[in-house]
């Protein structure tokens, strides 16, 4: 941690959009063009599927940025005793603060949350060159991964 920065773990809410939330985001993937209101409208139905909605942030409380976030989505199946499946999704942290463990947190974080409701496994996708860094959670490779956009 660099001096000044205060490092909070905590939900998604509808004020990161200031706190650059969005372009977070954008260092993944195409974040798009959201505006302020679809962006708290999104948060807030995100929040009304707790349990099985978990957005994580990691906000520099000194600098008021969101610098790091992952989400875990909780399936609810019928196989396995209708059991539950942790999916993570959107891990990203800023490139600025990168090599500080941050992602670790948030993974650990989100694996803790999965344990807590009651899951059997929890599964993510990642490029291959993502892999070492999953691994050190407990991750195994398994299989392919398959997509189609539209």
């Amino acid at each position: 941690m660099m001096a000044g920065e205060e490092l909070i773990t905590r939900r998604l809410e509808a004020g990161d959009f200031h706190k650059g939330y969005m372009g977070l985001l954008a260092q993944l993937t195409v974040a798009g063009d959201v505006t302020e209101e679809a962006f708290k409208a999104r948060v807030e139905e995100m929040a009304a599927r707790a349990p099985d909605y978990h957005t994580v942030v990691i906000e520099d409380s000194a600098a008021s940025r969101v610098v790091a976030t992952a989400t875990l989505l909780i399936e609810r199946k019928i196989l396995r005793n209708c059991g539950k499946c942790g999916h993570v999704e959107d891990v990203v942290v800023d490139k600025d603060v990168r090599g500080k463990h941050l992602g670790q947190k948030l993974i650990n974080e989100l694996i803790r949350i999965a344990q807590e409701q009651g899951c059997y496994k929890v599964i993510l996708d990642c490029a291959d060159y993502n892999t070492s860094f999953y691994e050190k959670s407990g991750f195994v490779k398994k299989e392919i991964q398959m997509v189609k956009y539209f």
